[in-house]
Parts: C-alpha cells; structure tokens; sequence
C-alpha cells in the first residue's frame, strides 16, 4: 500500500515563530490520518502547505504521489479541502453551489448537474438545494462545504476542524459522513482538537505540539504508551474493604490502592487491562467479598495529550490560528 500523503522535515515560520518545526507525517492510502493538537499547534499550517497554499520554508511532501512544490496545480486535481470556514457563496442557491464547484473542474454541465443531485441527496440537502446558503444552518453550511469538496470525487481529503462549532447532533452527522468517506476508500488527513473525534474517526493518530508531531499511533496504543489503567471497585460490606485491599494488591503494578471509605471504593493501578480484571473477579468471588461496581477505566486521549504536552488540549499557544 502506498502512501497517500507524505511530509518530511516541513518548515515554516511567520516572524520569529516557527508554525511547523520539522513536521513529518506519513498518511497511508486508504486510512485517516487524525492530527490532534489545540490551537496554535501547527495543525492547520501544515494543511495549507500541503494542498499548495503555502510554500514551506523547509522540506517536502507529496500527495498522492505528487511532489507539493513541483507540481501543485496537479495535486490540486487530486484533494478536496474542507477548512474551518465554511467556504460557500452565500447568495448562491446549495445546487448552484455544487454546480458552478462542478464547473471548476471543467466537467460537462450534465455531469456537474448529475454529480450536484448525488451529493445534495447523500449530504441530506435535497430539501433545502434551491435555497440560497445564506438561509442555511452552521449544520447546513458544513455539509455543503464537505459536498462541494467531493465533487471531483478526488481519493485525498484534508479536513481542518471539519465540526468546529457545531453543535452535538450536526457533529454527530459530520462524523457519520466521514466515517461513509473512510469505509469507501477516501485518504483522509483530520485535524482536530476534539479528542473523541480523533479517537471515533482515525486510523492513526499524531499529536502535535508548538510545531512538532510529539507522538503517534493508533488511540489505544498511545493510551497504552501512558499507561495508567486502574481497576475500580466498590465493595458492599464497609468492613471487608481492608480483606479486599489485601486481596487486591498483588494484582496492581506495584503501586498502593486508593481506598475511599465513604464510598466504599477501592482504586488499584494495573497493568494488563481485561486479563488482570477477570483476575481480580475470581478472586474476590474466592474470598466471598461481595462487590457492588467493579469496572476497568482505561486513559482517555485528554490523558494522554496532558501527558505528553503538559497542557491541556483546549490551550491555545502564540498564532492560534496556526
């Protein structure tokens, strides 16, 4: 399988702050590539330096086999670009949209005019296609500019913050959308700093921060690489909780158990996740120690991003834009 988008050692400064410091990514064909970070990480500078609309100061990429800086007008035939915005024109009708988007590309009329229905009816708009963009809903609007970045049927997508202001349910439709995209063979580089974004919709995930990529792999490795897994049980009887410490404790990975005696809650870091749990089951239910919860909490990707940064996902650094 090749690579879909590749980047290596990409540079870019505006001023003295250098947006991307040696940023390399390696998206295969066929997978979603999610970049996480907050504000000001790199995130969507290096989206624009990779569908040609900047030039970096350092490096190279190429985007469906294509080299970025030699060939940009032929990489710009093979993405679509979903930005943060909403990028439709607003006194156009949603069909009009597709159509004139259709046009750009230089298909036949009945083509842009076929293509344009398909996508109105896919993106759940066919109701609202003769309406001017302006009466639409932010909802709306995203579905639209994700439509017309489909009407070329182009096998790379870069999606910048693609649900950025939506509301539950629209993001929930978003990520339906995407999720159809990625089963049906689309390349896909995400950037986010939802954290259960990247978790639902990457195949792979790189953390970036001030301009680096930091740290990669799927979520559950990256969970993994934190560690930090603990099993939770609330015992029945307030009087057995020192005989289920005791009988807890050579399961956990050396560390001492939380006890919160007013809720009966027993906390023992583990490592070895679901294996260790059945562990420790059988060998309350050996001891006769009644539980009410037992559960197994695993670290979320805001755990590890706090991990590995220091900070908080929603922080923004300088050039939040960036």
């Amino acid at each position: 399988m090749g690579a879909a988008i590749r980047a290596v050692g990409l540079v870019k400064a505006f001023g003295g702050i250098r947006a991307l410091d040696g940023v390399e990514l390696d998206v295969p064909e066929g997978a979603v590539l999610g970049l996480l970070g907050p504000n000001g990480a790199g995130k969507t500078t290096a989206v624009r330096v990779l569908t040609t609309l900047l030039r970096p100061d350092a490096g190279s990429a190429q985007v469906a086999g294509v080299d970025v800086l030699r060939h940009p007008d032929r990489v710009r035939g093979l993405i679509g670009l979903c930005g943060q915005h909403a990028a439709v024109d607003e006194y156009l009708t949603g069909r009009e949209n597709l159509r004139m988007v259709g046009e750009l590309y230089q298909m036949r009329a009945g083509e842009a005019r076929t293509r344009a229905r398909e996508l109105l009816e896919w993106f759940g708009l066919a109701g609202a296609a003769d309406r001017q963009a302006r009466t639409y809903s932010g909802g709306m609007r995203r579905r639209l500019d994700l439509a017309a970045a489909l009407v070329a049927r182009p096998p790379v997508m870069f999606l910048d913050e693609p649900t950025a202001g939506l509301d539950p349910r629209n993001r929930l439709a978003l990520w339906g959308l995407i999720e159809t995209l990625a089963a049906e063979g689309t390349s896909l580089l995400l950037t986010t700093q939802y954290l259960e974004e990247a978790d639902r919709l990457a195949h792979g995930i790189a953390v970036v921060d001030h301009g680096r990529v930091i740290a990669r792999g799927s979520a559950d490795e990256l969970k993994t690489r934190i560690g930090g897994e603990q099993v939770e049980v609330v015992v029945h009887d307030r009087e057995l909780i020192g005989a289920a410490v005791a009988a807890l404790t050579p399961y956990g990975d050396g560390r001492a158990p939380g006890v919160e005696r007013h809720t009966r809650r027993i906390t023992l870091p583990v490592n070895g996740g679901a294996r260790v749990l059945a562990d420790v089951i059988r060998e309350l239910d050996r001891r006769g120690i009644l539980i009410d919860e037992i559960g197994l909490h695993r670290p979320t990707l805001d755990d590890v991003f706090l991990s590995l940064t220091g900070h908080a996902a929603e922080e923004s650094g300088p050039g939040k834009n960036a």
